[in-house]
């Protein structure tokens, strides 16, 4: 049989160490820290994805454009808003918006209606 001290000194440092490791993970710098890394990374992950896509879809925009005479001048007299003679460009007025129907009298939790971006 092994000699008891040295069972109780390993048990103890055993204990220690448990102690230790669980006050370090539990620890704002522990495993909160951790998941907050993680859901940030993932984010950003995310947001590369979206910025890929568009990327390839710029990217093959224009090569459309590179390739296709037509699309360039549609492109162009788009953003220039230009007309060939004999056209006729029809500018049609901004549609109206829906009123927002007022909040019951009684409901002072709802929220007020978001400002007009134009």
């Amino acid at each position: 049989m092994k000699n008891p001290l040295g069972r109780l000194v390993f048990l103890i440092v055993f204990i220690l160490v448990a102690a230790y490791g669980y006050y370090t993970l539990r620890s704002p710098q522990g495993l909160p820290a951790l998941r907050e890394k993680w859901t940030e990374i993932r984010t950003m992950e995310e947001d590369n994805a979206a910025l890929q896509r568009e990327n390839d879809y710029r990217r093959k925009r224009i090569e459309k454009l590179e390739s296709n005479p037509a699309e360039q001048e549609l492109e162009i007299r788009k953003k220039l808003k230009l007309l060939r003679p004999g056209e006729t460009s029809f500018i049609l007025p901004d549609q109206p918006k829906p009123a927002v129907p007022a909040p019951p009298h009684g409901d002072s939790k709802a929220p007020p209606p978001p400002p007009d971006q134009d």
